[in-house]
């Protein structure tokens, strides 16, 4: 799958690192934004003590 996206993306090492790190960082602000607090009213963490 990178090798494909490697491949995929134009330009020359530097400018395909750095369109990597902007779809990465895009990826986490979407996961963020809309992925995860749709995903929390469906987790119930469970209510855990730590005692020493």
């Amino acid at each position: 799958m990178y090798a494909a996206l490697w491949r995929v993306l134009p330009g020359p090492a530097l400018v395909r690192v750095l369109l990597l790190l902007i779809l990465a960082a895009a990826a986490v602000a979407a996961l963020f934004t809309w992925v995860f607090p749709w995903v929390l009213p469906m987790v119930t963490p469970l209510d855990a003590t730590v005692q020493q």
